[in-house]
C-alpha cells in the first residue's frame, strides 16, 4: 500500500505531503475555535461586567437602605433617651416632693415617726439626730460608734459601741411613746438634743 493511500489522499501535492494537508485543516480548526472562544470570552466578559454592575447597584441600594435604617434607629434612640430622661426627671421630682413632706412635716408627725424608727434601727449611727437637725450630736454618736468598732480589739471598744447603740434605742422608744404635741414642742421647737 502506498503512502498516499494510507492517509486517504488523492493525487497531487497534498498526496505527496499529507502532513501539510493536516496542518492546514488544523490551522483552520484552531482559528475557528479561537474565534469561537474569543466570542464566548467576550460574551462572558460582558456577562461578568453586567453582573458586576448589578452587584454594584445592589450594594449601593443596600448601603442606602442601611443608612436610612441607621438614621431611623438614631432618631428612635434619641426619642427613647429623651422619654427616659423626662420620666427620670418626673420620678426624681416626685421623690423630692415626697422626701420634703417626710422630712419637713408641718405637724411634726412625720418627723416623730421617722426619727423614732431611725433611732431604733440606725441609732448607733446618729441618723435620727441628723433628721431632727442636731448635727453636732449626730456626729458625736457616729464618731462614738466608729471609734468603738475600731477599738473593739481592746474590749473597751465594744462597751463604747454598745453604749451608743443603747442611747439610740432609748431615744427611739422615747420618741415613739411621746404624744405628737410633746414630741414637736420638745425636740423640734425646743431643740432638746439628748433624751
Amino acid at each position: 500500500m502506498s503512502e498516499d493511500k494510507k492517509f486517504g489522499k488523492g493525487d497531487g501535492e497534498d498526496a505527496i505531503n499529507p502532513i501539510n494537508q493536516g496542518e492546514g485543516d488544523l490551522r483552520s480548526e484552531a482559528s475557528e475555535a479561537f474565534e469561537k472562544n474569543s466570542k464566548e470570552g467576550e460574551n462572558l466578559g460582558d456577562k461578568a461586567h453586567d453582573k458586576f454592575e448589578e452587584a454594584k447597584e445592589a450594594a449601593e441600594d443596600f448601603a442606602e437602605k442601611a443608612k436610612e435604617k441607621s438614621k431611623d434607629f438614631a432618631e428612635d434612640t434619641k426619642k427613647a433617651a429623651s422619654d427616659f430622661a423626662n420620666d427620670a426627671k418626673k420620678t426624681a421630682n416626685e421623690f423630692t416632693e415626697g422626701a420634703k413632706q417626710a422630712f419637713a412635716g408641718a405637724d411634726g408627725e412625720n418627723k416623730k415617726l421617722l426619727a423614732g424608727l431611725l433611732a431604733l434601727f440606725l441609732g448607733w449611727a446618729g441618723v435620727h439626730k441628723f433628721i431632727l437637725g442636731y448635727q453636732k450630736e449626730g456626729i458625736i454618736m457616729l464618731a462614738g460608734s466608729v471609734i468603738g468598732w475600731v477599738t473593739a480589739c481592746f474590749i473597751i471598744g465594744y462597751f463604747l459601741a454598745l453604749a451608743v447603740w443603747v442611747v439610740g434605742v432609748v431615744e427611739g422608744i422615747i420618741y415613739l411613746t411621746k404624744s405628737d404635741e410633746d414630741f414637736y414642742n420638745t425636740y423640734q421647737v425646743g431643740k432638746k438634743p439628748w433624751f
